[in-house]
């Protein structure tokens, strides 16, 4: 049993050893913005994709960069424009000719086909081809036509998108939304974050990351998230909460029940505990807590639960609808368990 312990103790202590080095890092280069690089990380070491929302300018192309710098892993950046098309990102099927004029089909494979996906701008390409990373990013696979061609693993699509109200969007549709593990909202600098943002990209030699973490380190972290064990009433708190962002549930609170829609899916559960799984490990601790599950709520909840018209009339924020369930929501209930109710 004590070797057990001083095993997990070991693998703990060398997971955040990795996280911390791949930290540093990504700070050469990006200024501040320490929660959106966590968020990052721990989709990252979820298996899963992150996207990233703000106005341009603000370096959520860098970081993304960065980030595939820091790594030992395939990179490749996919520019959405509306011209782009399905082909464009998932590879096409072409007929060649060899050597002795036979002809035959070969698929040629498109960016998707690579460890760290960037997706630049995503909301700028119709949601026709939005659509075409669904399979992708939930399979990690493409099939064209009858023909099914796998991705190799770890894979990661980390978009950035700019907001709604920007000229030139599209609305990234439901389905796609719900597969990005979370949500980040990237914000404007603070003023010494603008000075330590000049000092380091307007000389004439700016900063570059080294790669500190390979695919099988990385899958090595992945693994230990996932073996973190998790007490029944985090997982209880966890599986309460989502079931109060549902207006038909009778945990519902008012403001859900009249500006909510749909609440989030399974998968928001999955992203919220797996997420509690690894802000514990960043911290040095081999099991969540309810407060870890707190932390995690709002990015991993906010493009899941879908305001309706009179929710988007009044300007809704689902932030704020969250914040309110976190707030009134118990952390325990005497049975052990959430009613399971329907209105």
């Amino acid at each position: 049993m004590s070797d057990a312990k001083d095993d997990v103790k070991e693998r703990v202590a060398e997971f955040r050893r990795s996280v911390s080095e791949l930290r540093d890092e990504v700070a050469k280069v990006v200024v501040g913005n320490d929660d959106i690089v966590e968020g990052v990380l721990t989709c990252m070491l979820a298996g899963s994709h992150a996207l990233l929302e703000g106005v341009p300018g603000l370096g959520k192309t860098l970081l993304v960069r960065t980030m595939a710098e820091a790594l030992r892993l395939d990179f490749s950046r996919i520019q959405f424009t509306p011209d782009m098309m399905p082909a464009d990102i998932l590879g096409t099927t072409m007929i060649e000719e060899d050597d002795d004029g036979r002809r035959h089909f070969t698929f040629r494979k498109g960016p998707v086909f690579a460890n760290i996906v960037l997706a630049d701008e995503i909301n700028r390409a119709t949601p026709k081809t939005q659509s075409a990373l669904l399979e992708a990013m939930q399979e990690h696979r493409v099939t064209i036509g009858t023909v099914t061609h796998s991705i190799g693993s770890p894979f990661f699509v980390l978009a950035t998108q700019n907001p709604l109200e920007s000229e030139g969007t599209y609305p990234l549709p439901e389905a796609q939304l719900d597969r990005f593990f979370f949500k980040l909202r990237v914000a404007f600098p603070g003023r010494s974050e603008l000075h330590a943002i000049l000092d380091r990209t307007t000389t004439s030699e700016p900063p570059c990351a080294r790669p500190v973490l390979d695919a099988e380190r990385i899958q090595s972290m992945q693994r230990l998230v996932r073996e973190v064990p998790v007490a029944r009433p985090v997982q209880d708190y966890a599986v309460r909460l989502i079931e109060a962002t549902h207006p038909d549930h009778a945990d519902a609170s008012d403001d859900v029940r009249r500006f909510v829609s749909y609440g989030a899916s399974p998968r928001g559960a999955q992203a919220v505990l797996l997420a509690a799984k690894c802000r514990a490990l960043f911290e040095g601790r081999f099991a969540p807590s309810i407060d870890d599950v707190k932390r995690a709520a709002l990015p991993a909840l906010r493009h899941r639960v879908l305001l309706n018209f009179e929710g988007e009339a009044e300007g809704v924020k689902t932030d704020a609808l969250l914040e309110a369930l976190l707030a009134r929501l118990p952390e325990s209930v005497a049975d052990g368990g959430s009613k399971g109710a329907r209105r």
